[in-house]
């Protein structure tokens, strides 16, 4: 089966490493995989690497040895390469001096290289940033988290400052760009913004994090070669995959009938909802659930069978406002049996008596056992009952924007933000469910592990075409529809939240609304 791909920190990379070594894996040996690999990625990306001009920036570490084997193969295929070392002319060489040994191999190309040393006032680093169609920046890789200083900082500033300018060079970063944080996403001011990055073996935290994410343009994971199987398996983070999510629904045989796939229940919508409830129960459709069950306010269940006449109806009784009543519980409670899985609360409007709902739906004894996602008004709910996470018995998948988590939990949205992994981890340990924490690279979360162990999965996907009204509830109709056909709750929610990001994906950027991601999933 299909793999996800790990994301790793700063340690972590180096523990792989380490590994390796144990294995008879030489540095050397994976810089020049790393660095071949690089100069292959940059080749196919221009369609052709002969005659273009290309300036390779390099450090002083691991990081510039891998941008120096990129420049002697580019070179080697015809472009026109060369060389400037941000941090000055490495020490004279020695034994274990990896950056001189490399420097010394790009001179046996007749690569020109500069430095700081050689180039006091910048003028030759001017004249071949403004020459240059390409730039690799590889100055600093997981290894720094300082601030930019120096002459690393002053060529970093020149980079941006060329960037300003038609016609704009390809800023490529090898690994992460310089003056971004591996492990947190915080930058320095001069971070560059790449156009594209290319990652090594594995994706790095501070590229998925933001604010570093939005430096970090298109991201490609480049396979180096390392051996399989040295540590990464037990690394509690991944990005999903396209052939991750495609593994994930179950077989569709020929002989199948509806009631093969399962039936989504979802209760939904108030007089000033409908559409969420609508969005919600197609939603849940699209993603293969055999049959879909409206449950929604009287009001609501005449407005809605006429848009989605697929859907079959649940009426139920209503207040003043269009509301559902807390003597909904019992009529949804009586035909749980006939369902394979629920989704709660998009629509649903917030009252006193659409808490005691949810309260009387979810929270009373005995708790019903199908498995439900619970979104939007449903998570205001839950968190005006004190206790809920003890009394709750329903296996949940919990799916709050930044907003509903800081209700959820009392944190400040700001707080969420910052660590959006570890919140979504811990949330989910403590409150035994799945946490969809959405927003740019959505991190799901599996329940009941504690921190640090609980596995996260990342959403490859930062799409703002997602932030409009509606889409959320689709989200919620996916999820819904693939515990129907009997998928776990990790396994669904992060199957719901890759299959909803890659129908955006495939969707003009600027004026989405919601409703087109169903004919899209």
């Amino acid at each position: 089966m299909a793999q996800n791909l790990k994301v790793v920190t700063a340690g972590q990379m180096a523990a792989l490493e380490q590994a390796e070594a144990g294995v008879g894996v030489s540095t050397d040996t994976l810089m020049e995989q790393a660095g071949l690999a690089v100069a292959q990625a940059l080749r196919e990306r221009m369609g052709g690497i002969a005659g273009v001009p290309v300036l390779v920036l390099a450090g002083p570490g691991n990081n510039g040895a891998d941008g120096l084997v990129a420049a002697r193969h580019l070179r080697r295929w015809g472009a026109e390469v060369a060389v400037y070392l941000a941090a000055g002319w490495p020490a004279q060489p020695k034994p274990d001096n990896k950056l001189a040994a490399k420097v010394a191999a790009a001179g046996r190309y007749d690569i020109p290289l500069q430095s700081p040393d050689t180039d006091p006032d910048f003028s030759i680093l001017s004249d071949w940033l403004d020459n240059s169609r390409l730039i690799l920046d590889a100055v600093l890789g997981t290894g720094r988290s300082r601030p930019l200083a120096g002459t690393i900082r002053e060529v970093m500033r020149r980079v941006n400052l060329r960037r300003e300018r038609q016609p704009r060079p390809l800023l490529a970063a090898l690994d992460l760009p310089t003056g971004l944080d591996s492990d947190s996403g915080i930058v320095d001011d001069a971070c560059p913004a790449a156009d594209f990055t290319l990652a090594l073996a594995f994706p790095k935290v501070g590229l998925l994090t933001f604010p570093g994410a939005e430096k970090v343009g298109e991201l490609q994971v480049l396979d180096i070669g390392l051996p399989a199987g040295l540590g990464e398996r037990d690394i509690p983070l991944e990005l999903l995959t396209a052939d991750w999510a495609a593994d994930q629904p179950p077989p569709r045989p020929l002989n199948a009938h509806k009631g093969t796939f399962g039936h989504a229940l979802i209760v939904a919508g108030s007089r000033p909802y409908v559409g969420a409830a609508v969005l919600a129960a197609g939603a849940a459709a699209r993603a293969g659930a055999g049959l879909v069950t409206l449950a929604a306010p009287q009001s609501v269940y005449l407005r809605a069978a006429a848009l989605r006449p697929e859907i079959i109806h649940l009426p139920l009784p209503e207040d003043a406002a269009g509301r559902v009543q807390p003597a909904a519980a019992a009529v949804i409670r009586a035909a749980l049996p006939r369902y394979s899985s629920m989704a709660v609360g998009s629509g649903l409007g917030q009252s006193a008596g659409v808490t005691e709902f949810i309260h009387r739906l979810l929270l009373t004894p005995p708790c019903p056992p199908l498995p439900t996602v619970v979104d939007a008004d449903g998570l205001n709910c839950l968190a005006q009952i004190a206790d809920w996470p003890q009394r709750r018995g329903t296996p949940l998948v919990l799916t709050p924007h930044p907003g509903e988590m800081a209700t959820l939990t009392g944190l400040t949205t700001a707080a969420i933000q910052q660590d959006r992994i570890a919140i979504a981890r811990r949330y989910a340990a403590e409150w035994g469910a799945v946490v969809v924490l959405k927003g740019a690279y959505t991190a799901i979360a599996e329940p009941g592990r504690q921190p640090p162990a609980g596995m996260v999965r990342l959403s490859p996907f930062a799409n703002p075409a997602l932030a409009t009204g509606g889409t959320g509830d689709v989200l919620t109709g996916i999820i819904a529809g693939l515990l129907a056909q009997g998928l776990d709750g990790f396994a669904a929610a992060s199957g719901g939240v890759y299959r909803h990001g890659a129908a955006a994906a495939k969707l003009p950027s600027g004026g989405l609304l919601a409703g087109d991601l169903l004919a899209a999933i």
